[in-house]
């Protein structure tokens, strides 16, 4: 019987993340370009899969009544179109750590298409520096678990996980 594929997900190499993902028909306008605000969705499959692989379980904290991790603050430059069919990579880096947050900065890239497992030729799409807060339900901010910004200095790190 042939094994089924699991969902993509990302790898942690050094102090950054890596996650691909193709540009589908629903990610464009008209004219086949990716619409400006589906970088911030790229960006946050990025985030969620950070935290699959650091074993951060948002929605059992949330339901719990401790809280979940939220964007507070969000600059995006955009460089260059990403286009219908293109592989891109979400690279992160976590860049601060405070009691209640993280600063992350992200960039989407465009592998060259003769060299598509390597960054050394790659394209910088856009840039995106954001803060990401926790916050209670009913959405207040407060101190992030410390085991959980213990795992968020450690990738900072670049330990191994």
């Amino acid at each position: 019987m042939a094994q089924l594929p699991l969902p993509a997900s990302g790898r942690i190499v050094g102090p950054c993340h890596y996650y691909a993902l193709r540009v589908f028909y629903e990610d464009t306008d008209l004219s086949g370009i990716v619409y400006h605000a589906n970088y911030l969705k790229f960006c946050e499959r990025a985030r969620s899969d950070i935290l699959q692989l650091l074993e951060i379980d948002q929605r059992a904290a949330q339901e719990a009544g401790e809280g979940a991790y939220a964007v507070a603050d969000a600059q995006i430059v955009w460089k260059r179109p990403a286009r219908l069919g293109d592989g891109l990579l979400v690279e992160t880096r976590a860049t601060s750590l405070r009691a209640a947050s993280v600063r992350m900065y992200q960039r989407i890239l465009r592998p060259a298409a003769d060299a598509p497992t390597t960054l050394e030729s790659a394209e910088v799409l856009a840039e995106v520096d954001l803060r990401i807060g926790f916050v209670s339900p009913d959405g207040r901010p407060r101190r992030q678990p410390d085991d959980w910004r213990a795992k968020f200095a450690r990738f900072a790190e670049g330990d191994e996980f």
